[in-house]
């Protein structure tokens, strides 16, 4: 599907509280990646992880957005508004790290509940403690992104400590928060069996995890390194196998849990 192929309606957006604006790297219609049916993405710009698998280093910083207004981000959405409510779909706030900027996220997320679309944020975690409750009100679902549970894989990895994720998940689940998990399965680097039974047991016990996404690993974002004149860490890792992608989900369905 194109963007072009959807048609716009006479619809009109949410003024959006007056004077909120972001950063935004870029938006697109996504279907069976960013939350369920067909969704609009829109990608912020900024984010305080530097994972070593980043397929979007371009997204690292705010300076490579161009500021837009909630206002503007929800026009745009609700030009397809009818379209992805009959696909199932809605609007996911992505990154980046949307949570790096709250205020816009949160104005996004709640103009787009006005519009009657379904809601996603997709996050590290990192930066939880900036999502109010007002924002995670406005949020039907939450796509958390879990690195690691050991902590030296995860500073590894992301280059920075895996405790505020955590914490994050925790307050999601006294919440009763809709959460759908993702884990990017990355060979050498977060394939560690211990780690990964870890990430499951804890995922387990919150309760309020409808499934898990194992992510395989892909290197489409090398390019970009080398367009940004940057080292690509994972330039020497081979995408898993069926074998090594079944051993991860079955350590999550061990636990319990649904995986896709």
């Amino acid at each position: 599907m194109t963007i072009s192929a959807v048609t716009a309606g006479p619809l009109q957006a949410p003024a959006g509280p007056a004077g909120i604006t972001g950063s935004v790297h870029s938006w697109d219609l996504s279907t069976g990646v960013d939350g369920p049916g067909t969704r609009f993405v829109v990608f912020t710009a900024g984010c305080p992880l530097r994972c070593v698998y980043c397929h979007n280093p371009d997204t690292w910083s705010g300076r490579n957005g161009r500021r837009m207004s909630a206002a503007a981000v929800l026009a745009r959405a609700s030009r397809y508004r009818r379209f992805i409510g009959a696909a199932g779909g809605g609007l996911t706030v992505s990154g980046g790290e949307p949570l790096l900027q709250p205020a816009f996220t949160r104005a996004v997320l709640t103009g787009a509940k006005e519009l009657g679309l379904h809601t996603a944020l997709d996050t590290s975690g990192y930066l939880g403690t900036r999502a109010d409750d007002e924002l995670l009100d406005a949020t039907d679902l939450v796509l958390l992104d879990i690195k690691s549970f050991d902590p030296a894989i995860a500073r590894r990895v992301t280059g920075r400590s895996a405790a505020p994720t955590l914490a994050f998940a925790r307050r999601l689940a006294a919440r009763h928060q809709l959460v759908w998990v993702r884990f990017v399965l990355v060979p050498g680097w977060t394939d560690d069996p211990g780690d990964v039974a870890a990430i499951a047991r804890f995922t387990a016990s919150l309760g309020n995890v409808e499934r898990v996404d194992v992510l395989p690993f892909h290197a489409l974002g090398a390019p970009k390194y080398a367009a940004l004149g940057l080292d690509y860490p994972c330039a020497d890792v081979t995408p898993p196998d069926a074998s090594q992608i079944a051993r991860v989900r079955a350590a999550f369905t061990a636990a319990g849990l649904a995986t896709v």
